[in-house]
C-alpha cells in the first residue's frame, strides 16, 4: 500500500520581483523563478514587480501571507546594501519564524559562483501564517542558484528526511 505522503504536491506559489527599474519585459529574475517552480510542476498564483519601498513590498507579502491560496512567496531583489534595498527589512516583521539555515546555505553555495561577494546577500527565509516565505537576491543567478540548490528540494513533498512543502500541506501541518 502506497503512502500519500511519497507523492508530488504541486504548491500554489506567489512571485514578488522587487526593483524600482524592471518591467515584465525585463524581469529576468522573476521570470527565472516563475519558469522554474513550473517545471518543477508547481503553480504560478501570481506574479508583481514592486518598487523597492519597504512599506509596498510589506503590503504584497503580508496579502500573500493572508492568503489562503498562497502556500509560498519568493521574492526576488531588494537584499543588498544600497540606500533603496529593503526586502529584508520589510518583510522579516511578517515571519512567525526564521529558516536561520537559508541564508547561510544560500551564501555557501553562491560562494562557488561568486566568491566572497556573496557576503553582501542579505537573503532571508522564514514561515508566517503557514506559508513559506523565501527573499532572493535580484540577480538571475542568484535566483537559479537558491531554486536549483535549495528551493527545488525544499519544496517537493517528496524530499526526505525532511522539506518545508509538508509544512504548507493542510493536511500535512504537522509533519516536516
Amino acid at each position: 500500500m502506497s503512502d500519500d505522503r511519497d507523492a508530488f504536491v504541486a504548491l500554489n506559489i506567489a512571485v514578488l520581483t522587487v526593483s524600482d527599474t524592471r518591467t515584465e519585459e525585463t524581469d529576468r529574475s522573476g521570470q527565472a523563478l516563475a519558469e522554474r517552480l513550473a517545471a518543477a510542476g508547481h503553480r504560478l498564483v501570481e506574479k508583481r514587480i514592486v518598487a523597492d519601498d519597504v512599506y509596498r513590498i510589506r503590503a504584497v507579502v503580508a496579502e500573500w501571507i493572508a492568503d489562503s491560496r498562497v502556500q509560498v512567496v519568493l521574492t526576488t531583489g531588494g537584499t543588498g546594501f544600497t540606500g533603496r534595498d529593503s526586502t529584508p527589512e520589510a518583510v522579516g516583521v511578517l515571519l512567525d519564524k526564521v529558516i536561520e539555515g537559508f541564508g547561510e546555505l544560500f551564501r555557501h553555495l553562491s560562494w562557488q559562483e561568486i566568491g566572497s561577494s556573496t557576503i553582501q546577500s542579505r537573503c532571508l527565509g522564514g514561515l508566517a501564517n503557514a506559508t513559506v516565505v523565501f527573499c532572493l537576491p535580484g540577480s538571475t543567478g542568484a535566483c537559479r542558484t537558491a531554486w536549483d540548490g535549495i528551493l527545488q528540494e525544499q519544496l517537493d513533498s517528496r524530499h526526505k528526511p525532511c522539506n518545508y512543502a509538508n509544512l504548507v500541506i493542510p493536511e500535512r501541518g504537522t509533519h516536516g
